[in-house]
């Protein structure tokens, strides 16, 4: 149990009995050697280097994804995000929101707060891939208002090779979610070919 690092108790379940370790884990939370963030997961705190007397316990951010891979949920940043990441969008999203195969919830940790908000597979495939992120950023903002500079300029982001880049967007043109993209993708494609 790293410090600061959200774990969940199923990990422990093999230990013993699930009685066992709900008991085990409820001591040491009232012993202060581990934290409860949200509903089955916990996080041991960490001292804070500067000063050691306040314990910061984890991000809001972790416990998220800790709660998405102990449910086998699909979760990525919001189109929003990756837009911005992107270089799309100037304006940086003031919220940290993910879009989520599993339920809405949102998670609290001290002063953070991360939003999951369910949405549609189709905004979740190609999960942490180049050209999921591209497609998330390119749901978000529309091709009229989205110079061939921002693209291009996105496509360097994604800090990929030039063989990639053409694999990313010839996935891209094939995804019938982004049929109003199709004019500039394929411009971008034949500037990658000439």
């Amino acid at each position: 149990m790293q410090r600061g690092t959200p774990f969940t108790i199923e990990k422990f379940y093999s230990l013993g009995s699930v009685t066992a370790v709900q008991k085990a884990m409820s001591r040491l939370t009232k012993e202060g050697e581990i934290v409860r963030v949200a509903k089955g997961i916990y996080s041991r705190p960490k001292p804070l280097a500067a000063l050691p007397s306040i314990k910061i316990t984890a991000k809001a951010e972790d416990v998220a994804i800790t709660w998405a891979k102990a449910n086998h949920y699909k979760m990525v940043p919001q189109g929003l995000e990756s837009a911005y990441r992107l270089g799309l969008q100037t304006q940086a999203p003031l919220k940290t929101v993910f879009w989520s195969s599993g339920p809405s919830r949102v998670f609290k940790v001290g002063n953070e707060e991360v939003q999951i908000k369910h949405t549609a597979n189709f905004k979740l495939r190609w999960q942490h891939r180049p050209e999921g992120e591209l497609l998330r950023g390119l749901m978000f903002v529309s091709p009229e208002h989205t110079s061939m500079q921002q693209l291009s300029t996105a496509l360097k982001r994604l800090n990929i090779s030039h063989e990639e880049k053409l694999v990313v967007i010839n996935k891209l043109l094939n995804n019938s979610s982004l049929r109003t993209w199709k004019n500039k993708l394929s411009s971008i494609k034949q500037t990658l070919t000439s």
